[in-house]
């Protein structure tokens, strides 16, 4: 057995008696509010052979690691996890308190010391049909899966999980609607929590100017899944341009659009997404054709395609900065949804994380057109 860690922040409400030590979280938003955010770390206890055996397992074409297998196995582990919230003094008083002290600079500092070590970061928003163990499950996999694909002399991932109050069920109509209006009143607390680290950022430039602090060379990426992309996509439409005085933060090296549950038209100009490159270095979309639970999404709102499912509609239309990855030759009669946790496309993320060039033979991509489109093979 070993004991691994995860970071994270939420707007669920706490389970149990004592908020700072919670037993878990719940479906539905925190009793302060849909905007009001936990901070903090958990800890479980997993079977080293397990995992091991998820992440060493083998498909045709010499792909290796079954991160969707892993995260079956964790979810009952991640429901016996023992939770630490940072406390939080505006709890108690309406007064102003000093930065340093809030909870989201404890988890802050806790995160560069690894960071100092030689870890890039990687936040994570989840998608629909999550609760919170299967949120937690989910974000350890990952941090498992992108740090077993890394070579002695790379640099390890801390994945700091972001979870909103999905259901965690599945009826296609009311449960869909339900975390959809969930997703959207969540879109400000996932800003406040990006700006909150765009201040934080700004205090370590301030201290290193005066020779307090040093850089640590470290990188900071985002993943978003399914509808944690209808997530990022309100949070930058209602908190990231408003607050930022119209000028958007640059937070991120890679932006990792996975599975997106949004219109595939978002991207372009004039529509909500179109300055999302700022927040990053690069956005990369990957998206899978044969995707049912996208498909159940279009049905369901008699909306426009999915960006998850063709990629943008019109590539030719949005930023240079914007990379789009076709998944679906490979990812067919494996899994569907979530195939950033699956062998190649989690190789490929964890490629550009290592700043491999996006043609590099060590890929496994071809590229489409001159639009910077790739089908993985």
């Amino acid at each position: 057995m070993q004991t691994v860690k995860l970071y994270f922040a939420t707007n669920r409400k706490h389970l149990g008696k004592d908020r700072w030590k919670p037993t878990g979280y719940d479906n539905v938003p925190s009793s302060e509010g849909a905007e009001n955010l936990r901070f903090g770390e958990l800890t479980v206890k997993v079977d080293s052979g397990k995992v091991d055996k998820c992440l060493s397992k083998k498909f045709k074409g010499g792909r290796i690691g079954d991160g969707e297998g892993l995260t079956v196995y964790l979810k009952n582990a991640c429901e016996k996890a023992s939770i630490n919230a940072y406390e939080d003094p505006t709890v108690d008083t309406k007064k102003a308190i000093p930065f340093e002290q809030n909870s989201s600079v404890n988890m802050f500092r806790n995160i560069k010391e690894h960071m100092m070590k030689g870890c890039d970061a990687l936040v994570y928003i989840h998608g629909y049909n999550v609760d919170w163990s299967e949120a937690v499950a989910s974000a350890l996999s990952l941090q498992f899966m992108l740090n077993s694909k890394a070579d002695k002399d790379e640099k390890k991932v801390v994945v700091i999980l972001f979870s909103w109050p999905s259901l965690g069920s599945m009826n296609p109509y009311s449960d869909y609607h339900s975390d959809r209006s969930s997703s959207r009143n969540s879109a400000k607390a996932i800003g406040r929590g990006i700006l909150k680290l765009r201040d934080f950022l700004g205090t370590l430039k301030r201290d290193i100017v005066k020779g307090d602090d040093a850089l640590c060379g470290s990188e900071i990426h985002l993943l978003s899944h399914s509808m944690g992309n209808y997530v990022l996509q309100k949070a930058v439409e209602t908190k990231l341009i408003g607050y930022s005085n119209g000028q958007m933060p640059r937070i991120f090296r890679h932006i990792f659009m996975c599975a997106a549950d949004i219109d595939d038209n978002l991207l372009e100009i004039g529509q909500s997404l179109e300055r999302l490159q700022e927040l990053g270095g690069n956005v990369t979309i990957y998206h899978n054709q044969n995707d049912k639970a996208l498909y159940i999404s279009k049905t369901t709102k008699n909306e426009t395609e999915r960006l998850g499912q063709c990629g943008s509609s019109r590539p030719a239309l949005v930023h240079n900065k914007i990379h789009q990855v076709d998944c679906t030759s490979i990812v067919r009669g494996f899994t569907e949804h979530s195939y950033y946790l699956w062998a190649t496309v989690n190789d490929d993320i964890r490629q550009s994380i290592n700043c491999v060039e996006f043609d590099d033979a060590k890929r496994k991509r071809k590229r489409n057109g001159q639009n910077r489109e790739w089908s993985l093979v």
